[in-house]
């Protein structure tokens, strides 16, 4: 019994067996003595066992409390190196924690429904026009709900963009009509009051409303009595009948009120009005796979029974993945980056510490010499790379808080999700994993090296002593390691950039400098004759057009790159009206003087004009891309076409407009003027943006035109104001973000590499002054002093150039689908991140070469 209990005593550290064992050894000779029986000896041994654990805990902390007072002891007689690593640290883990925290909260995070990996989003498929995901029709919606049998429920909803007046002044609301069903399938309740039912959802059933926290508290002060209470929008009362929860956000973070969408009958007769979106909720036994493959079968089914079907499928995605590719990879991008830093600062920090560790030498050889072990040297030193990386984490957890927000461009609006992750436990996890991470990155190899060449030899030796060999080539490796993934960074900010710059000499199509634009939504019923919305336009436009400093003035259904639908089906006279062989093109309702406005010119024909009445014959501008492609080489002036259930005369040809956003493609676009609109028809399409040439600022002019918009009517709110400048930078606004971090990542990380060679040459200057000292005296000249450190230093950073310049090629291939037809082999860029190493590399060795030149041979002779 008692060789047993010896073999577990050695299962501890040496100290503990010395400094406890023989008491142990003591305690437990006695309680054998007192034991009996069988069951005694058994719990003899599990009070040794539980004695030698308690013990042994007891020594391990004694150890860490001795080792954290020396750590702390030791970096306070060294404030210049405690700060530098401090600050290095806080760079590394304080990027990279802002980065895991944005990727995480896009890619990863639950979205905020119970069970949401069963959240599904369905989409119309038609592929033959180059559309994977439209929305549904209310028809196929109906049926796909009837006849599938994968979901346990399904719901849908469409964009709300509402005027509230009866409560405080009029103001403009963004959020969605929904069916009853959609609260249920995102199982989400509303805090206070009820959710809608079948009977708020019905035909000619009287409005009801849910509001948002926010908006419930900013606009009724968070009253309960609220409920009830009834409001108009646009033109008809709702009742409040519930408030929903602060965190719910749906479909998207804009969202502050919710209708019913009570369908009407005729609602489902047309199956190419598609306008809906439609969210469901997988059965539990369901898969993905089977969702798809099952309503693909309906779609077929439906095919053949309606016509206007043809050729249209089904897409079932996951809630979660409603993000596009370009976004995902921007993301991507920012975390490789980030973690390019945090590499680099490991190396950089490791090269510092080897580079310290090598001036230790003689305190440490006095431990060693007292009886210290290599493992209470690499514990030790350990602590102490652990302290500095805690303190460097804290600050780099602020860092990460203060730069969120600053990145915060890159989360997709498209997510039901918060523009701004909040700093909960998850993000502090990843802070604590990347502080114990970068502490053992840094502080593991400076650690073992040190402690395994340390011995009591080390007491006569200089504190250069042992200096070059393997511990210069090491960090010679890690210089030539930052170097490396310096220039992979360079050389991706620099292709994003180059990317960036391209996309935004992109023409737009029309004038943005100078142009102000706003919104005022007509609500329905009231201006639903066509006759209502004509007469407001006038008297706006009239009195606008009147104002000093503008230059013109005009409405449009929807302002390009805002608005990047739109979308019909046009027929051709005299060709078949073939659904499945219909062309797409962007559709929108203009006020005589648009073009001029925003200075897109007219290539042929005239603008639409105030005589295009329902009593004239119907007429139709289009774009330069319109008439190619439907009249390639033919004069498109008279010929005509049907679009939005009229046949129309093409009576002017206009350039072309990205209304897609800068880089993408679009459609041919067909403007139509307002007056020839049914009364109640197309209602969607009315006019509802007001686009101004001012040649003064907004300041002075946005009160005035808020006067006119009051004087046409007093309940109508104006919204959006914005100039259209501010619209087309917010087009590549996600891309600016993601070019300025990658760059300054970049630079952070050249910086730490020039830092890098600097410290090195300067240490290898330190520590061979003898040998200068005696090249010197042996006739060497300046000139070959200083060759002999910058040779050096430039062999590590063509070194480091060859490896980062192969992996950058490989990392710009990774990048093309950001790169916007930039080559991903750019020699532009890839020349000025190689000037830039060189840049670098020099004045990194400046300071080094120009102190070698003034070593005094004598004195440096006698040092050594």
């Amino acid at each position: 019994m008692m060789r047993g209990y010896r073999a577990l005593l050695h299962l501890y550290p040496s100290s503990f067996r010395g400094e406890y064992g023989e008491e142990m050894e003591t305690i437990f000779a006695r309680r054998r003595r007192e034991a009996s029986g069988p069951l005694g000896v058994l719990a003899l041994c599990a009070d040794a066992v539980l004695d030698a654990g308690v013990n042994a805990f007891r020594v391990h902390l004694d150890l860490l409390r001795q080792d954290l007072r020396y750590a702390v002891r030791t970096l306070r007689r060294a404030p210049g190196f405690t700060a530098t690593v401090v600050l290095v640290a806080a760079l590394g883990v304080g990027a990279t924690t802002a980065a895991v925290s944005i990727a995480d909260h896009v890619l990863v995070r639950p979205l905020p429904f119970a069970e949401p990996d069963r959240l599904v989003k369905l989409w119309q498929d038609q592929s033959f026009r180059g559309y994977t995901q439209m929305e549904l029709s209310p028809g196929n919606y109906r049926d796909w709900k009837r006849m599938s049998t994968s979901f346990e429920a399904m719901g849908a909803y469409r964009g709300l963009s509402t005027n509230m007046v009866g409560e405080g002044d009029p103001e403009r609301l963004d959020g969605a009509s929904v069916t009853a069903d959609l609260l249920s399938v995102l199982r989400a309740r509303p805090a206070l009051g009820r959710a809608f039912t079948a009977a708020d959802d019905r035909e000619g059933a009287p409005g009801t409303v849910l509001l948002s926290d926010g908006l419930w508290r900013a606009r009724f002060a968070a009253d309960p009595a609220a409920i009830g209470r009834t409001v108009i929008l646009d033109d008809e009362p709702h009742v409040i009948i519930g408030v929903m929860p602060p965190g719910f956000r749906f479909p998207n973070r804009q969202a502050e009120i919710w209708t019913a969408m009570r369908f009407a009958e005729q609602n489902f007769q047309d199956r190419t009005d598609t306008y809906i979106h439609a969210v469901a909720r997988l059965k539990a036994a369901a898969t993905l796979e089977q969702a798809r493959a099952e309503l693909r079968v309906i779609a077929a089914r439906l095919e053949r029974e309606y016509p206007e079907n043809a050729r249209t499928s089904a897409t079932v995605l996951r809630l979660r993945d409603q993000v596009s590719p370009q976004s995902r990879l921007l993301l991507l991008a920012l975390l490789g980056a980030a973690s390019c830093v945090l590499l680099i600062a490991c190396t950089n920090l490791a090269s510092v510490l080897l580079a310290r560790a090598l001036f230790r030498r003689q305190e440490l050889a006095v431990r060693t010499a007292l009886g210290a072990g290599r493992e209470r040297l690499v514990r030790q030193l350990l602590t102490e790379s652990v302290v500095l990386a805690v303190v460097g984490g804290a600050l780099g957890v602020l860092l990460a808080v203060t730069a969120t927000p600053l990145i915060a461009r890159l989360v997709p609006t498209t997510l039901p999700i918060a523009e701004v992750p909040d700093v909960d436990l998850r993000v502090l996890a990843v802070a604590a994993a990347l502080t114990v991470v970068t502490g053992l990155g840094f502080g593991i190899v400076p650690a073992l090296r040190l402690s395994r060449e340390v011995d009591a030899g080390g007491l006569r030796e200089g504190p250069r002593g042992g200096v070059g060999g393997r511990k210069e080539r090491l960090r010679s490796a890690l210089v030539v390691s930052e170097v490396a993934v310096s220039v992979v960074l360079l050389v991706s900010a620099g292709l994003l950039i180059r990317a960036l710059w391209r996309i935004q000499q992109v023409d737009p199509g029309f004038r943005a400098g100078g142009v102000l634009t706003l919104r005022t939504l007509l609500p329905r019923p009231r201006y639903d004759p066509t006759a209502a919305r004509l007469q407001f336009y006038t008297r706006v436009l009239d009195d606008v057009r009147a104002l000093p400093g503008v230059a013109g003035a005009a409405y449009i259904s929807f302002l390009p790159m805002v608005m990047r639908g739109g979308i019909w089906a046009v027929a051709l006279d005299g060709r078949p009206d073939d659904p499945a062989e219909s062309r797409m093109v962007s559709l929108r309702f203009v006020t005589p003087g648009f073009f001029a406005t925003l200075g897109i010119p007219l290539r042929a024909g005239r603008d639409v004009s105030e005589s295009d009445t329902r009593e004239r014959p119907f007429v139709a501008v289009v774009s330069e891309s319109f008439a190619r492609q439907y009249w390639p080489g033919l004069d498109p002036l008279g010929r005509r076409f049907r679009i939005a259930f009229q046949d129309r005369e093409v009576v002017g040809v206009v350039g072309d407009v990205r209304v897609r956003g800068l880089e993408r493609s679009s459609e041919p676009q067909v403007y139509l003027p307002p007056a020839q609109v049914p009364d109640g028809g197309l209602t969607n399409y009315a006019p509802k943006d007001l686009v101004i040439g001012a040649t003064s600022d907004a300041a002075s002019l946005l009160p005035a035109v808020r006067r006119i918009v009051a004087r046409a009517d007093p309940q109508q709110p104006v919204s959006d104001v914005r100039w259209l400048s501010e619209i087309v930078a917010a087009d590549t606004a996600p891309r600016s973000v993601q070019v300025r971090v990658l760059a300054s990542f970049a630079g952070i990380a050249m910086l730490l590499a020039g830092v890098g060679i600097h410290g090195l040459l300067a240490f290898t200057v330190s520590s061979r002054t003898p040998e200068i000292g005696v090249r010197m005296a042996l006739g060497a000249g300046r000139r070959d002093i200083v060759g002999l450190v910058m040779r050096q230093g430039v062999v590590l950073a063509t070194v480091g150039l060859v490896v980062g310049v192969t992996v950058a090629a490989a990392a710009g291939r990774a990048l093309r689908a950001l790169l916007a037809g930039v080559s991903p082999l750019d020699a532009l860029t890839f020349s000025a991140a190689v000037a830039v190493v060189v840049a670098t590399t020099i004045l990194g060795c400046l300071r080094p070469a120009l102190h070698a030149v003034r070593v005094d041979p004598l004195t440096a002779i006698r040092a050594d």
